[in-house]
């Protein structure tokens, strides 16, 4: 999900779409703990795209 989606969305929808990130990447973590991830570059894109919704969540909780 790019930015712009992410800051059309309001505070609420952030902190899900951080949830469902993070639970989308623990589920990754324990496939490359198992070795059935081939694709171990998700792990980095998830963890990216967490920092980026945390990041637009703090910048919509800093307005008044």
């Amino acid at each position: 999900m790019n930015t712009t989606e992410l800051r059309a969305k309001d505070a609420t929808a952030l902190e899900a779409e951080i949830k469902e990130l993070q639970k989308s990447h623990f589920g990754m973590r324990m496939q490359k703990a198992t070795q059935n991830l081939s694709n171990t570059s998700q792990l980095r894109q998830t963890r990216r795209s967490i920092a980026r919704a945390k990041t637009i969540l703090a910048e919509k909780q800093a307005k008044p």
